[in-house]
């Protein structure tokens, strides 16, 4: 998978704004709103990053009316080539940072409020609305970062292999 846009926004409703590469920080995405505590569900419902598939939101662009393609879908990470679930229960590296895939993030009714676009929230139903991962690590990363160092959760082989790799042993 590879990183194909990055969004964040300083408030609630604000406008997400392109970025070309972030920080990601304990607690989230630098300057982002959920990171600074500034977001509609703070503190009561918070991803600290949020990542959407290119090609599902692709998808509902081609097949309806709705603008989604550039941040609209309201999610800091997009990327492309390959299923975003795959990294749920899993730990991943973009860049220098270090992230966990915990939970899916279904889209809500206050999507369509702040975009004003009726539908929103049934086009990104179904598994379009990305996940949620939380930072295991601070670092730098990019458009154009490929998701490498990907160890699953739930495989104890797995996760030792990728320790002693990073620790080259």
């Amino acid at each position: 998978m590879r990183v194909e846009g990055i969004y964040t926004a300083e408030s609630a409703g604000e406008a997400m704004e392109p970025q070309e590469s972030v920080e990601a920080v304990a607690g989230g995405l630098d300057g982002d709103r959920y990171c600074t505590g500034e977001g509609h569900y703070s503190p009561y419902d918070v991803c600290q990053v949020t990542f959407v598939q290119e090609e599902a939101l692709e998808a509902i662009s081609e097949r309806s009316h709705l603008e989604v393609l550039d941040g609209q879908h309201r999610r800091n990470v997009v990327v492309s080539g390959g299923d975003v679930h795959d990294l749920l229960n899993h730990r991943f590296t973009l860049g220098d940072a270090r992230f966990e895939g915990t939970r899916k993030r279904p889209p809500c009714r206050y999507l369509e409020k702040v975009t004003g676009q009726d539908g929103l929230l049934r086009a990104l139903a179904n598994g379009a609305g990305g996940i949620c991962a939380r930072v295991e690590e601070p670092g730098t990363f990019a458009v154009g970062d490929e998701v490498s160092e990907v160890e699953d959760m739930n495989n104890f082989e797995s996760l030792v292999a990728n320790i002693r790799d990073r620790v080259g042993k």
